[in-house]
């Protein structure tokens, strides 16, 4: 097939009713429609069942979590493309053709995203990905349209298609053959940071990467993990470390893990003293700490993404620091930054 839209559940049935119907009515015929299951425990099966006979089902017997469950049911379509999307979008009428057609016609590119709005304010950038998303040189991540909790106004500034560090999981096509040449998500990271690590890879074996604006999809976005959940925090941190363990240069590697070792306790004493959250002070510190027992894992990842790399300098992993600019500075917006 060309294309496979597939979807990753677990216990969605609210938002598989609510915007799954967008999917069907204004994706394209090619487009093959593909739930995921993670072992719900909802009435999401008897849902897909009776109202959307012809979206095809793919069911485990566990929660395999967003990676691993992404790269299980992947495992078993034969299609040129994969569209990861959320259960949680709402897609609109043109999405699929600016993103299928700019592949077709470019294909150094591994993988794009559209524009990313929030349901919630629909004149807003969504948290998630927003218009396309980069690295500062200490792996903290930020997007056109969203710098840490600042999020913008789409006002038509970031509508240009932009050549990215990574592309938003929550809406990501992706070339099958680059996706699976690459190992896929890392199932380890079970959730959080997945698609940055992998997309990450993939512009260090000399692919590109894209956001496309002229498709626009809008996203609920914290639908699973709320930003205050501490194992959020947790995921967060130990999945971003993990990926600067494996992705970093040797020049860089040992430098930025110093820098973050700081920067890290700094951010978890913050969240006790001044945001009074003991919750997350604590997630900090166990990431930290399980990052440091299960590195050795990852070592030979690393050996293999550094022998084959084929980018020495990615300009889309920024050379400054994005705290710095954000706090010390006073820049807000992704065009103020250098």
């Amino acid at each position: 097939m060309k294309l496979a839209i597939v979807i990753l559940n677990w216990n969605g049935a609210k938002m598989l009713r609510q915007y799954l119907p967008s999917v069907l009515q204004y994706s394209r015929e090619e487009a093959t429609v593909i739930v995921a299951d993670n072992a719900s425990t909802d009435d999401s099966l008897k849902l897909l069942r009776e109202h959307y006979p012809e979206v095809q089902l793919i069911l485990f017997d566990k929660n395999w979590g967003f990676a691993d469950g992404y790269n299980k049911a992947l495992a078993q379509i034969d299609a040129e493309y994969y569209l990861l999307l959320n259960s949680d979008i709402e897609v609109t009428h043109h999405w699929l053709t600016p993103l299928i057609e700019f592949m077709d016609s470019h294909p150094d590119v591994a993988a794009c995203q559209p524009k990313l709005l929030s349901i919630a304010d629909r004149d807003a950038f969504e948290y998630a990905g927003a218009s396309g998303g980069f690295l500062d040189r200490y792996g903290y991540p930020f997007c056109r349209g969203r710098l840490f909790e600042t999020v913008e106004k789409d006002e038509g500034q970031y509508d240009m298609p932009a050549e990215v560090l990574w592309a938003t999981g929550a809406a990501l096509l992706v070339r099958a053959r680059i996706y699976n040449n690459v190992g896929g998500l890392d199932g380890r990271f079970f959730a959080h940071s997945e698609e940055i690590d992998l997309c990450w890879r993939m512009r260090l074996q000399g692919y590109k990467i894209f956001c496309l604006p002229e498709s626009v999809v809008y996203h609920v976005g914290g639908g699973t993990l709320p930003k205050s959940n501490p194992m959020k925090t947790f995921l967060n941190f130990r999945n971003n470390l993990t990926m600067l363990y494996k992705c970093l240069s040797d020049d860089e590697l040992r430098p930025v893990m110093r820098c973050r070792w700081w920067l890290d306790y700094l951010a978890a004493w913050e969240m006790l003293l001044l945001k009074r959250n003991v919750g997350d002070f604590k997630a900090v510190y166990r990431a930290r700490r399980a990052f440091k027992r299960w590195r050795k894992d990852f070592e030979a990842d690393r050996r293999h993404i550094q022998e084959t790399r084929m980018a020495k300098e990615i300009p889309e992993q920024r050379r400054f620091s994005l705290l710095w600019q954000y706090y010390a500075k006073g820049r807000k917006r992704f065009s103020d930054l250098p």
